[in-house]
């Protein structure tokens, strides 16, 4: 089987990075040459780390690299592609724009996939003549760690659909899990969204310092990160954006985002990737 991943970002190139570790073969699409040059360099230093430790032969790690085929045309990347996972940012016009594209290029039995956290399918798939063949598929970052997947079905997904996901799930070595109705958040982001929530009413009432609140989680809970550290991981865009989104589709008031988490991303003080966020590194 063919898989194309559309989005050359930290998700969608360990996405592709994924699949191909398991023998699948993968176009990873982007309209950014550069940025999918990064993909694969990061990629490599990736499997690099692993040859170091020993979890992997060299003939291995060089073999999976050869599996993920970079291109900037898309209709090269989905040619013959059984499956799609789009995996960009959460834009729901941009993703709209990329299903209603992949609809006119991909063959008409492929299932279409998207990534995102925060966005039903349903609210994608209406562009396309296919939306029994569209769902949620929700990695977790870093994919090439985190053993979960989110199985998302919209209203009008078939179990086909739903089968052929749970199965390329598993080949990818990852574990499913699956949403029978769509919301917000799904399940993980909508446990782990409660939780940092409260963190940041306390941080933001003053009640304790982010690093005390991030002790006291990783202690007393024993989350291998606290919220912050979490967030920092992540990135602060990415935690912003998916309150924001949470909020504006709600309207709910305990679904704001943080004045001092807004302030944090307004600042481009991003977390690791960015070298500061809550932390400095």
């Amino acid at each position: 089987m063919k898989l194309t991943v559309v989005g050359a970002g930290s998700m969608g190139a360990q996405i592709a990075q994924q699949a191909a570790l398991h023998g699948i073969e993968v176009a990873l699409h982007d309209k950014d040459g550069t940025q999918l040059q990064r993909a694969l360099e990061s990629n490599r230093g990736h499997l690099a780390r692993r040859v170091e430790k020993g979890k992997l032969s060299k003939q291995e790690a060089e073999a999976a690299v050869n599996r993920v085929h970079a291109t900037t045309d898309l209709g090269e990347a989905t040619d013959r592609a059984a499956f799609v996972i789009e995996a960009v940012f959460e834009d729901l016009e941009l993703k709209r724009s990329i299903f209603r594209e992949l609809d006119e290029v991909t063959r008409a039995d492929a299932v279409l996939a998207s990534n995102s956290s925060t966005m039903g399918i349903s609210k994608i798939s209406d562009v396309t003549r296919r939306p029994d063949r569209c769902l949620n598929m929700h990695f977790f970052y870093p994919v090439l760690v985190m053993d979960l997947v989110e199985i998302v079905r919209g209203p009008l997904t078939s179990d086909e659909t739903v089968e052929r996901a749970t199965v390329l799930a598993r080949e990818m070595a990852r574990t499913p899990v699956l949403l029978n109705k769509e919301i917000d958040g799904f399940i993980v982001n909508r446990i782990l969204h409660a939780a940092t929530q409260e963190a940041y009413r306390l941080l933001d009432a003053g009640v304790a310092s982010f690093q005390d609140i991030d002790t006291a989680v990783e202690k007393g809970l024993n989350w291998p990160m606290g919220p912050f550290r979490l967030g920092d991981f992540s990135g602060l865009d990415v935690t912003y954006n998916a309150r924001l989104h949470m909020y504006r589709v709600t309207g709910d008031e305990r679904y704001k985002p943080s004045p001092q988490l807004e302030a944090k991303v307004r600042a481009g003080k991003l977390g690791r990737k960015t070298g500061e966020g809550w932390y400095t590194y």
